[in-house]
């Protein structure tokens, strides 16, 4: 089973973008709102290393933004993530 996780806002478009494209594939995840929870704002600062939203991790491996969802769809990362046949790299 795959872990996906989205830090949002709710008014961001690039987060309705990306969860847009979440839900076309039929794919389950977890949403942070960030807009009123600071603690969850500063857990995804410190995960991504990144302040803007969306930030999109499957299986605990950092996508990145909206942007770089729709890159990992396009190149094949985005399957290869959720068929766990994508190696990290340190």
């Amino acid at each position: 089973m795959n872990t996906i996780e989205i830090y949002t806002k709710s008014y961001c478009p690039f987060c309705q973008r990306a969860k847009a494209l979440l839900d076309a594939k039929g794919l389950a995840y977890e949403e942070y709102e960030v807009s009123t929870d600071i603690d969850k704002l500063q857990e995804m600062e410190r995960r991504s290393r990144r302040k803007t939203v969306p930030q999109i991790f499957i299986n605990g491996h950092h996508v990145g933004g909206s942007d770089d969802l729709f890159a990992a769809q396009r190149s094949g990362l985005l399957t290869a993530l959720l068929e766990g046949s994508h190696k990290q790299t340190a």
